[in-house]
C-alpha cells in the first residue's frame, strides 16, 4: 500500500467562525461551512488531490464530538487515502495495525442545482501519534468535495507539501508507519525520518531541526512530547503569496529565501510555511 495524503484537520474546537476568518485573511478561499451527521461542522481549503480542513461543532449542533475537546488544539489529525481498488480492513489486519471499526457519516452540500450528500468512510489507527490523530478516509462522492470553483486561492497554494511532527525520537515515532506502509517507505532526513505521501511528505523532526527550519514561528514544546505543528504549502508564487498575506493584514511573517513562514499564533496554532 503507497502512502496518500488525503487531507489534514485543524482542531479549533468551539472556534470555527473565529479560524474561518483568519483563515480567510491567509489567503484561503473556503467552502461554505458543512454540517456532519456526527455533528462537528467545518470549512475546507480545497487543493488539487488533497485538502485542509478547519473542523469544530457550532455550540447548538448535536451530537457532541467529545474528541475534539479530548484531543489538543490546532494541528490535530493527519488522513490517508485508502489503497486503490484494495480492502483497507484486509490490509491493516495482514500487517497487524490496530484498527477501529469503520465509521460512516455524510454532509449536505449546498450546490447551485441543489443539495446533494457528500458520504464518507473513516477507520482510525489508535495510537499512532500520542497528541493526534492519524486515520484514512474513504470518499464515496470525491465529487462533491474536489470541485474546481473551489480550489483557487488568493494565496496561490495547489496543495499540501508536509505535515510536520515534532518529535525528541523521530525513529520510535515513525515505527507505526513503519509497520503501515514498510520501513523502506521511510527515509533520513536532516534532523529526523521522511515518508513520500503522494505528492507531499510526512516529516517527523526534532525540536532542534523544527527551530532551524521555522524560527519562533512554532511554539516550544514540553521536552518528550510529540506534536503535530506545521504544514508546508506548495504555492505557484512567493510573490502571489505574499501579496494575499498583505492584503488580509498578516504582517507578522518570517521571510526565508524558498518560503515565507506564518506563526502558529496566527494560523490557529499551526505554523504555515508557503513554499515557493
Amino acid at each position: 500500500m503507497l502512502p496518500r495524503i488525503d487531507h489534514v484537520v485543524i482542531n479549533v474546537r468551539d472556534g470555527l467562525d473565529a479560524a474561518a476568518a483568519q483563515y480567510r485573511r491567509l489567503g484561503f478561499a473556503l467552502t461554505p461551512r458543512g454540517h456532519h451527521s456526527l455533528g462537528s461542522s467545518n470549512h475546507l481549503a480545497i487543493f488539487g488531490d488533497d485538502y485542509l480542513e478547519l473542523l469544530g461543532q457550532e455550540p447548538d449542533r448535536t451530537p457532541r464530538r467529545t474528541e475534539l475537546w479530548q484531543a489538543p488544539a490546532g494541528l490535530n489529525g493527519l488522513v490517508f487515502k485508502p489503497p486503490a481498488g484494495g480492502d483497507l480492513a484486509a490490509v491493516l489486519a495482514e500487517r497487524g495495525v490496530p484498527a477501529d471499526p469503520p465509521r460512516s457519516f455524510v454532509r449536505p452540500v449546498a450546490l447551485a442545482e441543489g443539495t446533494r450528500e457528500a458520504r464518507f468512510r473513516t477507520t482510525t489507527l489508535p495510537g499512532a501519534v500520542a497528541t493526534g490523530r492519524v486515520f484514512f478516509c474513504e470518499h464515496f462522492t470525491p465529487e462533491l468535495v474536489w470541485r474546481e470553483e473551489w480550489r483557487g486561492h488568493p494565496n496561490g497554494v495547489t496543495g499540501l507539501a508536509a505535515f510536520v511532527i515534532a518529535t525528541d525520537l523521530p525513529a520510535r515515532d515513525a515505527a507505526p508507519f513503519a509497520q503501515l506502509f514498510g520501513a523502506d517507505a521511510l527515509a533520513p532526513v536532516a534532523g529526523g525520518l521522511a515518508l513520500a505521501a503522494g505528492n507531499a511528505a510526512l516529516l517527523l523532526l526534532t525540536p532542534a531541526e523544527i527551530a532551524r527550519r521555522y524560527g519562533d514561528a512554532v511554539p516550544s514544546l514540553p521536552t518528550g512530547e510529540t506534536r503535530m505543528v506545521a504544514l508546508e504549502l506548495r504555492v505557484g508564487s512567493l510573490a502571489v503569496a505574499r501579496a494575499a498575506l498583505a492584503e488580509g493584514g498578516i504582517a507578522d511573517v518570517r521571510e526565508q529565501p524558498d518560503r515565507v513562514v506564518v506563526p502558529a499564533a496566527v494560523a490557529a496554532g499551526v505554523t504555515l510555511a508557503f513554499i515557493g
